[in-house]
């Protein structure tokens, strides 16, 4: 038996996503009487949040009107969808796309409901198939696509009753035609922009460091890499450095290293992700004796929080917002024509702030 609040959420669910419900196929659906199904749905309407039909409901609509179609880059997309997210975090980056998406799914007057893997093996699977158990009719995912695990879940997705779009996730080579859209941060190009706005102040020996624990990094290091030798730059294995994340056990010591080893190497500029690290490796250079920029520059990635450090780290912009509404748009447009579009990727890029770390001239 179901508490009333559980039978009214799975009384919303089912309306989201069909639209309007027969009251018989509600009895049905939750193994109730008529009169206990008739008393949810008023104290539903009574909340406004449903309107009764003749021997049905559908959703109540803001000033008595249906919802409207919107149009987007993909189409028109469907009004009043409950809309699955699973991302591996709430924190740092992910609030931004978290909430483009719902920009999107509330200028659609439907509703958005999210769940978080956390990065742990298995947690998206489980996630996910509690969203379609909730009634979900479309959903955007965050997964694992490396590895076994990755490639299975990912073929799994593929394979499920209801559209899905990736989000800052591609899949892999080894699935090279798998048919699901995905909307992603060309984090590649945002290296190498980081990279050019250094070479134009002068810098040729510039190092990369990398979070070790970032899916990031592998798009961060192919874009790095590329772009030194297409400038003409070199680009040594010893250039290349992962750290732990900021504040963890050990932190301050191997981020010391990192720097003694670039003064021994003649780098003069770090481009660094994320932005915690590379306003630890400032900590750390000024500690040390290191004048920032005047000695070292530096380049943040993300953009969360870089224009607090001392001094503001110029730093690469992933559009976070814009991609989890672009991202929102593709879902729902799938979820009006399911099966008639062709496979989306959207790849947005980065932009690049400068401020003060660097010694150029901030905008």
């Amino acid at each position: 038996m179901f508490l009333p609040s559980e039978r009214q959420e799975r009384i919303l669910a089912a309306v989201r996503q069909q639209g309007t419900v027969r009251l018989s196929e509600l009895v049905e659906r939750l193994g109730v009487s008529a009169v206990t199904v008739r008393r949810d749905v008023t104290a539903l309407a009574d909340r406004g949040l449903l309107q009764r039909v003749h021997g049905g409901v559908t959703l109540r609509h803001r000033r008595g009107r249906e919802p409207e179609q919107q149009r987007t880059p993909f189409g028109p997309t469907a009004a009043g969808v409950l809309l699955g997210m699973v991302v591996p975090s709430v924190e740092y980056y992910w609030p931004h796309v978290i909430q483009g998406a719902q920009t999107a799914v509330n200028a659609a007057e439907g509703r958005l409901v999210m769940r978080v893997s956390s990065y742990e093996p298995g947690e998206d699977r489980r996630q996910i198939t509690a969203l379609l158990e909730r009634g979900v009719r479309t959903l955007l995912v965050a997964p694992v696509v490396t590895g076994t695990y990755g490639l299975d879940l990912l073929r799994w997705l593929a394979a499920l009753p209801v559209p899905v779009v990736l989000v800052e996730r591609q899949p892999p080579p080894e699935l090279p035609t798998l048919a699901l859209d995905a909307a992603t941060t060309a984090h590649a190009i945002g290296a190498g922009l980081g990279v050019r706005h250094l070479v134009t102040l002068g810098h040729r020996n510039i190092a990369l460091v990398l979070s070790g624990s970032s899916p990031t990094s592998r798009a961060l290091r192919q874009g790095w890499a590329e772009t030194m030798t297409e400038l003409g730059m070199p680009r040594p294995d010893a250039w290349l450095f992962e750290v732990a994340s900021y504040g963890t056990p050990g932190w301050a010591t191997a981020y010391d290293e990192v720097l003694w080893r670039c003064r021994e190497q003649g780098m003069t500029a770090l481009l660094v992700h994320s932005d915690r690290e590379a306003i630890g490796m400032v900590e750390r250079a000024r500690d040390l004796g290191i004048a920032v920029p005047g000695e070292l520059a530096v380049v943040s990635y993300d953009d969360e929080v870089a224009a607090t450090s001392d001094p503001p780290l110029t730093a690469v912009r992933p559009q976070k917002h814009r991609l989890g509404k672009l991202a929102a748009e593709l879902a729902l447009a799938r979820a009006t024509e399911a099966g008639r579009r062709p496979v989306h990727r959207v790849q947005l890029w980065p932009t690049l702030e400068v401020r003060e770390s660097c010694g150029g001239q901030p905008d």
